[in-house]
This record gives structure tokens, C-alpha cells and sequence, in this order.
């Protein structure tokens, strides 16, 4: 497989030159689907093999296990862990439990993240809390990281299991910091970079590392993989905060972030164009939103008409080109090639 994606690499060097002078036109036509083509045989195996890892004898842990599975989102971050293998060297049977150790820590984190938002809603399912209470929910999220972290002990991956507890350590941190800085809303762009860096940011860049260490030993290499991923992250966590800023249709309802208290981007920098006065209303309006339609629509006009939303988009597609820097920097392939789409579609995705 490795061979025949690496065919005529000045063909695909080409392509994706190509692609950057016609982006407009291709954009519309980007799938997962193609993105999923050089590693398609892959995520195919990859979905049998992650089956297999969380199935359990319990009856009632099993049918949880099964509605999860069933449920599946678009599996960004196994993607990302082939692809990456597939860029730096050949995949190989540790890829595979990679992106297993990726999909069970991500899957535990989303199962007690709606735990504490009390969410009832998941991918346009009901929620795990929702349908068997919190109780039930907190300890299947605990049974998917113990199966992650037995997955890479009983395998000796330890440098995987490495890669993989320093994302949940930032992750947990940057959900705590966003906790207490929500309190005041005083959050400035340095501590909101720092926030998104760590909630999401970190979990793309470590599956972007693991694909990259379960192929080669070259520390260098897998650092360059690292650092991409963190500036897809945080090009994919901007792109996910202006979605609240949408009139709907556009993936998660809009005003979730204005309902919790949470200032991201736009917000952010759209406050810091205005008077104190005009600050201070906009503080009072969040403090006391309760999904009230007008008080939406004031704040929506208020980011756009201050620049927020033109400075948010702005600072993503820079995160896009520094990751770009740093693909480009690899070998040309078919896997670089759908990289390199999969980067795109993440900052022109509309849900």
C-alpha cells in the first residue's frame, strides 16, 4: 500500500499545488469519504479491531458498548493517526492500537463531558447519561480509559500510553482553567489560545504523534508530526467557536458557548474594539442570557458589526498555513495528499 501511494511523487507535488490555486473550486467537493481513500482498507480493519477491544461479558456494559459503537462520529482522529503513519512510514499492527488507545480515550472523555454539562444530546443521539443516568455513564467512561490504558500495557506501547496521558493531563487543566476564567468573563486572546491548546489541541496533536511514533523512532519526526497537529487543533477548536455565532444549521445549536458563559474568539476580540460602556452591557447581557432570541441576535450583531467573526477566521486559516508549513515539509503521497485535505476540511466544515 505504501508503494503504490508513493507513485509518481511529483504528480501529487503537483496536485496539491494545484489544489492551493484552484482551492475555491475544490472545496466544495471534499468528502471524508475521499479524504479516507489511500487508508480506506485501514479504517475498515480498524473498525472491526476497535470493536473487538471494548467488547466485554458483561450483558449490560456490552449493549452500552454496542449503542456507542452504532453511534460513531466521523472518526477524525483515527484518520488522523494513519494518515500520520502513512506521511512519516509503513502502518503497522501498533497504527492500528493507536488509533484504538485515540478513539476509547476521546469516546471517555465525550461520555463524562456530558456528565458535567448535563447533556442529553450526543452526535443527534441521546447522550449515555441520558438513557442510563450518571451513575452508569461516569463508569463506562472509566471502563473505555482502563480498556485504553490495557490495550498499550498489555502491548508494552508505552511510548504511545506517553503520548496519550499527556493529552488528557492538558485536557483536563484546560477544561479546569476555562472553568475559572467563565466565573469572571475577563478571558483575554493569550488565555484562550492557551485553553483551546490544551482541551483540543492537544488530543489532535498527540493522535498526529502516535501515528507518527508507531512507524519510526526518529523523535524529530514525530515532534514535526506533534506540532502539526496542534495547529490543526487549534485551526479546528476556532472554527468550532464560530459556529455559535451562526443563524443554525451549521452543526452544534447556536449559543451554546453564550448560554454557558464561555468567551471564545470572536467574542473576545470583539469586546475589546468597544467602550467600557458598551462592554459592560455585553457582560450584562451574557451574564443574564437565558436563550432569550433578541438578546441572541444582539450579541451575534454585536461580534460581527465589532469584526469578531473576520478576526476569528483569520487567525484560523493562519494556524492553517503554519500546519500546511509543516506537511509540506514531508515527502509527497497520496496520505500527505488527503492530510492535506483533511486540514481543509476542518476550517471549511459546516458542522
Amino acid at each position: 500500500m505504501k508503494t503504490l501511494c508513493k507513485l509518481n511523487p511529483l504528480i501529487l507535488e503537483l496536485s496539491l499545488v494545484l489544489k492551493n490555486i484552484i482551492k475555491p473550486q475544490i472545496l466544495a467537493v471534499i468528502s471524508l469519504e475521499q479524504i479516507k481513500e489511500p487508508i480506506r482498507k485501514e479504517m475498515a480493519d480498524f473498525e472491526y479491531k476497535f470493536q473487538k477491544s471494548v467488547y466485554t461479558r458483561v450483558a449490560l456494559l456490552n449493549r452500552i458498548m454496542t449503542y456507542i459503537v452504532k453511534r460513531k462520529g466521523k472518526q477524525i482522529r483515527p484518520i488522523l493517526v494513519f494518515l500520520s503513519a502513512g506521511i512519516t512510514g509503513e502502518i503497522s499492527e501498533k497504527t492500528f492500537r493507536g488509533a484504538s488507545l485515540v478513539e476509547l480515550l476521546h469516546t471517555a472523555t465525550l461520555i463524562h463531558d456530558d456528565v458535567v454539562d448535563d447533556s442529553f444530546e450526543r452526535r443527534g443521539f441521546f447522550s449515555l447519561n441520558a438513557l442510563w443516568k450518571n451513575k452508569i455513564a461516569v463508569l463506562v467512561g472509566d471502563y473505555l480509559l482502563a480498556r485504553g490504558l490495557l490495550l498499550s500495557v498489555d502491548n508494552q506501547d508505552f511510548d504511545l500510553l506517553g503520548i496519550s496521558s499527556t493529552a488528557v493531563k492538558a485536557m483536563s487543566e484546560g477544561e479546569l482553567l476555562q472553568l475559572e476564567k467563565t466565573r469572571k468573563l475577563n478571558l483575554q486572546e493569550p488565555e484562550y489560545l492557551d485553553i483551546i491548546r490544551m482541551k483540543t489541541a492537544s488530543l489532535i496533536a498527540s493522535c498526529c504523534a502516535m501515528g507518527a511514533k508507531s512507524v519510526t523512532d526518529d523523535m524529530t519526526v514525530v515532534e514535526r508530526m506533534r506540532q502539526f497537529g496542534e495547529y490543526v487543533g487549534m485551526a479546528f477548536q476556532i472554527k468550532d467557536d464560530l459556529f455559535d455565532y451562526s443563524d443554525g444549521g451549521m452543526g452544534k445549536p447556536s449559543g451554546i458557548d453564550i448560554k454557558e458563559k464561555k468567551l471564545t474568539l470572536p467574542m473576545i476580540f470583539a469586546m475589546n474594539q468597544v467602550s467600557k460602556p458598551e462592554h459592560k452591557k455585553v457582560i450584562k447581557t451574557i451574564e443574564g442570557y437565558d436563550s432569550d432570541k433578541k438578546k441572541f441576535r444582539y450579541l451575534v450583531d454585536f461580534v460581527k458589526n465589532n469584526g469578531g467573526i473576520t478576526y476569528a477566521e483569520s487567525r484560523m486559516m493562519e494556524y492553517q498555513d503554519q500546519a500546511f508549513a509543516i506537511l509540506n515539509s514531508f515527502s509527497p503521497s497520496a496520505y500527505r495528499e488527503s492530510m492535506h485535505d483533511l486540514v481543509i476540511y476542518t476550517t471549511k466544515r459546516e458542522k
